[in-house]
């Protein structure tokens, strides 16, 4: 697939490389961490602390018991795509608490992947509105986890209550492959909105 001029026509002129802000988001536990690590081409920057029993209450830790560290403030990794088109990858904390950093983590970003774990779709609720507050295009990722169950598409949907234009994948946030994909879907997802933006004009 081609996935140059998403988001202007034509191709990139002979070496114009172009670099996209692509937030990673999605609630505590989701594998925000996990999706940068596996699909980045470089050593990723993480922030990443132990979780603490002082921690336990604040965090909520059903459905994600093993879990033994949270970020605190970001993830950054980068993939290059092809060679016109470099993704830079910025994982949201997951925990209410962080919150108030994604105001300065979405500023500048053209899209988002919401990472969902459907054992738990409640926490992703917060990601998904705040994706539609600041009016940031974003594709659903279900991370499938060994003991996830199955669901159809279209009842996830309605359970999240997302938009019949918002694109669901499902993926395993710890294979290079699989994540790669999702990035992908993102980005035809933003080249097909903004194909359908300059039509309107």
């Amino acid at each position: 697939m081609d996935l140059n001029g998403f988001d202007r026509p034509g191709r990139p002129a002979a070496g114009d490389t172009r670099s996209v802000k692509v937030m990673i988001a999605g609630g505590f536990g989701t594998g925000k961490t996990t999706m940068v690590r596996s699909v980045s081409d470089i050593k990723p920057l993480t922030t990443e602390e132990t979780l603490t029993q002082a921690s336990a209450d604040v965090d909520h830790l059903i459905g994600v018991a093993d879990k033994t560290e949270t970020t605190v403030s970001l993830d950054f990794g980068k993939i290059s795509l092809n060679e016109s088109l470099v993704l830079y990858l910025f994982g949201t904390p997951g925990q209410e608490r962080f919150w108030f950093l994604w105001n300065g983590l979405f500023k500048g970003a053209l899209g988002a992947v919401v990472l969902v774990d459907t054992r738990r779709l409640a926490s992703s609720f917060r990601a998904i509105e705040e994706m539609e507050r600041q009016n940031v295009p974003f594709v659903i990722a279900l991370n499938v986890f060994p003991d996830s169950k199955e669901h159809p598409v279209e009842e996830i949907r309605d359970a999240l209550d997302i938009s019949p234009h918002t694109p669901i994948v499902a993926c395993d946030a710890r294979d290079r492959t699989s994540s790669r994909d999702v990035l992908v879907a993102l980005i035809r997802h933003l080249k097909e909105r903004s194909a359908v933006a300059l039509e309107s004009r």
